[in-house]
């Protein structure tokens, strides 16, 4: 027998096959087992030296025994052998294997070189490994996995790839009611990883959204590009990263380097591709539940009904802090729901229904129907329902069936949400998705899945054509040096970034002279490439009235250099702001903005974009800041924003005509007025 794969049709056979092999001992037969109970209807083919039989299936002595090439094998013998029977897998045109074996690259040098041997025996084949737990595919019933396992068939459903094989355990044990479709642990991705598996996930249209657990992404370019195929796709991808506190390995010189933290090139990556972020494991589970039943919301506006005022109150101030909109009703809908709650029942959003109508299935529908029918984009029943043995449940069930009959007839998108995962019973679960209602456990991480979701839908229509990050995978080569100011801020200067007038000069005299010439107040500063934090050395001297102040400033100076700069004093300033770039060794240079001057560091208000960035893309950053609310005009003041991003964009510019050399820049403050904006101060590192 021989045979091949084109690229990608060896992972695409191995994540759906229609027949396998299993090589190996009791791992081996753990997979056959599995695959029998969950319903694998293809051939399976054990095969083993020292056994008979592996769960009722009689075995093959060697590989060169298969009748046909398998379309996916799962391998647990040792890791020379293993690579043996790679070789001659890959020779037949075998589809893919999982290598359950570890002392690969995760073991050191030698183990490297034997991963680079098993990847070239490999050839074609789609590898998932080696140190891999392996696969379980819900929709074809195929369970290559050496352990037991929490799912069962579906027809539909999310898909969930996960770094650690422990992990992705625990995850098929969810019961939250999540259709699970497609399981894969990816061990050391030595050929396929994250996004070689979103992009064979992609090709299978019964994938309704992605979740990815991960510590790295690894290849930057490749996952962009598969990022940016599943929001073209409208599959909405998850992701919970591991490892984001990690802090970065470097000294950092420049307030952008102390303000942009190990995670921050991650998190500017997720917003350029449409990868929605997640907290924690349950949370990671909510949001792929909601994404499966709504891939995306026109907006988050959100009416809540619950028979209790407690329960009201809570989604109304879980709601406020997250910025979730919930609109009155309307004088028709108020007069409607009156009409079906009596005067009894103060109509409001969110609406407390009382416990008037409790068990009454029309009007519990009326009621419903007509919150339905108000303007919002989400509506929210709280619901949760005793699950304990023995209990006679009245009330319950005609809750559930009412909010499934307003759903029928309004067409609106509704949620039933418990305030704990307990008190959401399975049968409540399946008769939600059954009736394309969200079953949502925990109210934080219900109304926060809304939100993600109205992001979604909005940011997936920005993934640009070319999503890779400028400089992506690449640094900087040679020695590093620092400018000081005054050559800093000509450079970034001649890129369009306003700056103030002034003059650089070697003597008290000159200072003077210069003052003079630019008229009072001034500003003298030390200028030296070694004076990176001006301010905490004394190195700077504010609003400088008379000739006797800058004199003396610069005579008190002296110690730092023998250069000094002389500037106009910015005034009228509304408020101030950092933007800088440092880099990350992966995803290439950060370009952030925030809050700045002295506070820049305390404050941590800052929004991190990747290159090239567009004006409406800093238009948005700037939303996202508290210092933005500065910008938009408060008591009175309004800054010109369009200076502002003028001033963003110019950095941009620099960065990307420097894009081989730049290691870091620093631009704090820039100082934003009525009428433009102007850099107080700046500091560039490049190499040489």
């Amino acid at each position: 027998m021989a045979g091949g794969n084109i690229a990608g049709e060896g992972l695409d056979r191995l994540l759906r096959p229609r027949s396998i092999a299993v090589i190996g001992g009791r791992e081996a037969e753990k997979c056959v087992v599995e695959c029998k109970q969950v319903g694998f209807a293809g051939n399976i083919y054990p095969i083993s030296k020292s056994r008979d039989q592996m769960a009722g299936v009689p075995c093959l002595k060697d590989v060169a025994d298969l009748p046909e090439a398998p379309d996916a094998v799962f391998i647990a013998i040792p890791n020379e052998a293993a690579i043996d029977a790679v070789q001659r897998l890959s020779d037949m045109g075998a589809g893919g294997a999982v290598i359950y074996a570890s002392g690969f690259a995760e073991t050191g040098p030698d183990g490297a070189e034997r991963q680079e041997r098993l990847l070239k025996a490999a050839g074609d084949m789609g590898v998932l490994g080696p140190n891999c737990y392996g696969i379980v595919n819900y929709l074809d019933g195929v369970a290559l996995w050496p352990d037991d396992h929490g799912g069962h068939r579906v027809d539909r459903g999310v898909a969930i790839v996960s770094q650690s094989g422990n992990v992705a355990f625990n995850l098929s044990m969810q019961t939250r009611g999540l259709p699970l479709a497609q399981l894969a642990a990816l061990g050391n991705q030595a050929k396929d990883g994250v996004p070689e598996v979103m992009h064979s996930l992609l090709r299978d249209d019964r994938i309704t959204a992605i979740g990815l657990f991960i510590e790295t992404v690894g290849d930057i370019p490749g996952f962009c590009e598969a990022a940016a195929a599943a929001a073209k796709k409208g599959v909405p991808v998850v992701v919970l990263k591991n490892g984001r506190s990690e802090a970065a390995a470097r000294v950092a010189l420049s307030h952008t380097s102390s303000m942009t933290g190990s995670s921050a090139a991650f998190d500017a990556l997720c917003r350029k591709l449409a990868v929605i972020q997640a907290e924690t494991l349950p949370q990671f589970l909510e949001f792929l539940k909601f994404l499966h039943v709504n891939p995306g919301l026109p907006g988050d506006r959100i009416a809540s009904m619950s028979c209790s005022g407690g329960e009201a109150g809570l989604i109304a101030d879980m709601a406020h802090d997250l910025g979730i909109p919930m609109p009155p009703f309307s004088a028709e809908r108020e007069k409607a729901l009156f009409d079906v709650l009596g005067d009894k029942v103060a109509i409001d959003n969110p609406l407390d229904y009382h416990t008037y109508i409790w068990g009454n299935v029309d009007a519990l529908t009326a009621c419903f129907s007509e919150v339905l029918r108000h303007d919002i984009d989400v509506a929210v029943l709280v619901l949760d329902t005793p699950d304990r043995e023995g209990m006679t449940l009245f009330g319950w069930p005609e809750a559930a069936q009412g909010i499934v009959n307003a759903v029928k007839a309004t067409g609106r998108t509704t949620i039933i949400a418990s305030s704990m995962q307990e008190t959401m019973p399975a049968k409540v679960q399946a008769k939600c998705l059954e009736a394309g209602i969200a079953p949502m456990q925990g109210f934080d991480d219900a109304l926060k899945a809304i939100k993600a979701a109205a992001w979604y839908a909005k940011a997936r229509k920005t993934v640009p054509e070319n999503p890779v990050p400028l400089g992506a995978g690449s640094l900087p080569v040679g020695d590093s040096r620092v400018l000081d100011e005054w050559r800093s801020k000509k450079l970034l200067a001649t890129f369009g970034l306003g700056v103030p007038d002034g003059s650089l000069v070697s003597s008290g005299t000159e200072a003077v002279a210069a003052a003079e010439a630019l008229g009072f107040p001034v500003v003298v500063k030390a200028c030296s490439d070694t004076l990176s934090h001006k301010t905490e050395a004394g190195g700077v001297a504010l609003n400088l009235v008379d000739a006797d102040q800058v004199a003396s400033s610069v005579d008190r100076m002296s110690g730092l250099s023998d250069r000094f700069i002389v500037e106009k004093m910015a005034g009228g300033a509304v408020c101030e702001l950092i933007v800088g770039v440092t880099r990350d060794p992966q995803v290439g240079p950060l370009l952030m903005v925030g809050a700045g001057g002295i506070l820049a560091e305390l404050m941590k208000d800052s929004a991190v974009l990747l290159l090239p960035a567009s004006r409406a893309d800093v238009d948005r950053a700037l939303d996202c800041l508290a210092v933005g609310k500065l910008l938009r005009g408060f008591r009175g003041k309004k800054a010109d924003r369009e200076a502002v991003i003028d001033a963003v964009m110019a950095v941009a510019a620099f960065t990307e005509a420097h894009i081989d050399r730049l290691e870091e820049l620093d631009v704090n403050p820039l100082i934003v007025t009525g009428d433009g904006a102007v850099a107080a101060d700046a500091l560039v590192r490049w190499t040489e």
